[in-house]
């Protein structure tokens, strides 16, 4: 696929990073020569200079034959535009644009159609970084939650701790401890390795555990491998931001909720648009602002400022005050790794979550949702099986007999309104949801090609 990339950023260089290995042809232009050099040294890729709205430096990247474009860049308005200029001039088939303010975002359903601004799918970071801490917060223990099939399955990561029934005891056991509930264990990382999950795997404290199963049961399936906690009541977000105001309004209804705003005039708005969030207007690292605000009875302590350090500075001096949880936002990936794990319970990337949305739409073979784990290491894919018998690589098949990519696993399948856990013995109907993992997303073309029904396909 021919894709170019507007935006050498740190979204545009991890997704051109992610697409250059499965045999895509890239192109990125930025206006900076300074990232495109860093990005040409490290990667097999095309680079253009220029402003990526100009009709000129489209056409110079390709455009004329592109597949895609994927704007990126840091204006909303610049990202838009070059949708328009490469569906005017060049036709170019699909159009993605990273939009971030939530006034574009309100009018998305009238704006965004061919007739009017012709960007086929808007990535919002603001809303993604949002819906992933709610479903956190949600199922509190969680590294991470994923869903499926409209929400009907998902993908959960834990961290193994003493005290959970499973530590110590093999897979196996899984089955005699929830006789009622199905679950598949889909990866595991042991001191940040994968380890292929067999039914005769044990579980060891500290052990990462990735795990499908329907929604409803995932509390369940959590309790197994940890000491299951409490819903978290009290929450405390430090920055009053899209992602925070997002966040305080989903959150607000059915917790207490406790918004820290650094700016006098921003906190003023949020106490006006928000409806039971009490709003302070101060600096979250300060420790006597924390003690009045009964730092050491919040089960949750959120900071999503746009200040990296000041997200992790604010959020170890809550956990040592005694918040119960500590998570941050951090927009450098390479400080995700430094600090998740110690005093800081979880750290989120905007970036990850963006490029997981791009990813969606710009995988093949009908493949409805792609999440990216584990820092980008690894991928979560939920693929629709089409065709018959004939055309197919997987309908009618056992899965024990799919032939899948090394370190790939099916875990599970959404038939109608069931979900199925996979066996070695399930077959792959037409139409059923697939949902893999993919400990190494090197072979996601290899998937891709799994899911390509074919009229020349025999057996």
């Amino acid at each position: 696929m021919k894709i170019i990339i507007l935006g050498a950023g740190q979204v545009g260089g991890t997704l051109a990073e992610n697409l250059v290995g499965e045999k895509n042809e890239i192109t990125v232009i930025d206006s900076d020569p300074g990232k495109l050099r860093t990005l040409q040294d490290r990667l097999d890729l095309q680079v253009v200079n220029g402003v990526g709205s100009h009709p000129d430096v489209l056409r110079k990247a390709g455009a004329e034959d592109a597949d895609m474009l994927i704007a990126v860049t840091n204006s909303d308005e610049s990202n838009m535009l070059a949708c328009q200029v490469a569906y005017s001039l060049f036709k170019t088939p699909t159009k993605i644009a990273r939009v971030r303010s939530e006034q574009y975002i309100i009018y998305q359903e009238q704006l965004y159609k061919q007739q009017n601004i012709p960007v086929d799918h808007i990535i919002a970071p603001e809303q993604l970084v949002t819906t992933s801490i709610k479903r956190l917060i949600d199922y509190p223990g969680a590294l991470q939650v994923v869903e499926f099939a409209e929400g009907k399955a998902s993908l959960v990561a834990v961290k193994a701790y003493y005290g959970g029934l499973l530590v110590g005891h093999a897979l196996s056991a899984l089955k005699e401890h929830m006789p009622n509930v199905e679950t598949r264990v889909a990866a595991i990382y042991r001191r940040g390795k994968p380890i292929r999950p067999l039914g005769t795997t044990v579980i060891e404290a500290d052990d990462e555990v990735f795990f499908i199963a329907a929604t409803k049961h995932i509390r369940a399936v959590m309790s197994e491998l940890q000491k299951l906690e409490s819903s978290y009541k009290r929450i405390m977000i430090a920055g009053g931001g899209l992602i925070g105001a997002g966040l305080a309004k989903r959150l607000e209804h059915k917790h207490n909720v406790k918004l820290i705003e650094y700016s006098a005039e921003r906190a003023q708005y949020l106490s006006a648009h928000l409806d039971k969030t009490i709003v302070f207007c101060g600096d979250a690292s300060d420790p006597e602002l924390l003690t009045e605000e009964g730092i050491d009875r919040v089960d949750a302590f959120i900071a999503v400022t746009n200040d990296d350090e000041a997200n992790i500075m604010s959020a170890m001096l809550a956990k040592r005050m005694g918040a119960q949880k500590a998570m941050v936002l951090i927009q450098r990936g390479a400080y995700v790794d430094l600090v998740q794990g110690g005093e800081i319970d979880i750290a989120f990337s905007p970036q990850q979550a963006t490029i997981s949305a791009l990813l969606t739409h710009i995988r093949r073979g009908d493949i409805v949702n792609v999440y990216s784990l584990r820092r980008g290491a690894a991928e979560a894919i939920e693929a629709i099986a089409h065709g018959d018998e004939n055309t197919s690589k997987v309908v009618g098949k056992q899965i024990g007999d799919v032939r899948l990519p090394p370190g790939t696993t099916i875990g599970a399948i959404v038939r109608d309104e069931q979900v199925i856990i996979a066996h070695s013995d399930t077959v792959i109907q037409a139409n059923d949801h697939v949902i893999l993992f993919l400990v190494d997303k090197k072979y996601i073309g290899d998937v891709e090609k799994l899911f390509q029904p074919s009229a020349f396909f025999f057996g």
